[in-house]
């Protein structure tokens, strides 16, 4: 069946950086969208990052410059570099792939940064 597994998340100072990864698995990787959400406390979930499968990045305008999506096709693995972070950045981070192939996005469980000093 189709998983998708972040780590990664963590405490870090503000001015710090984090790297998130989504290791997935169950379905063709190449065939699908693959995106970072995050959602703060009481607040909507809201799209970070998206790739492409035309290899197309996509950044909300509060990351960009900041964050920098990439995947490793070979381990069908999803990264979320995050430099710079600020307190705003706080939240639950979430990976989700949009497949083609089943017409429906998955999502992982969640992994948490929090942005403090």
């Amino acid at each position: 069946q189709v998983q998708l597994v972040e780590s990664g998340g963590g405490l870090v100072q503000p001015g710090g950086s984090l790297r998130l990864s989504c290791a997935t698995s169950g379905f063709a990787f190449g065939n699908a969208v693959m995106n970072w959400y995050r959602q703060a406390p009481g607040k909507e979930r809201e799209l970070v990052a998206r790739i492409r499968t035309d290899g197309i990045l996509v950044y909300a305008d509060s990351v960009k410059g900041r964050f920098t999506i990439s995947k490793d096709s070979a381990k069908s693995t999803v990264h979320l570099q995050m430099n710079s972070l600020k307190p705003d950045d706080t939240g639950v981070y979430y990976c989700s792939a949009w497949y083609y192939g089943h017409g429906r996005e998955y999502w992982g469980q969640g992994t948490q940064v929090t942005v403090s000093s």
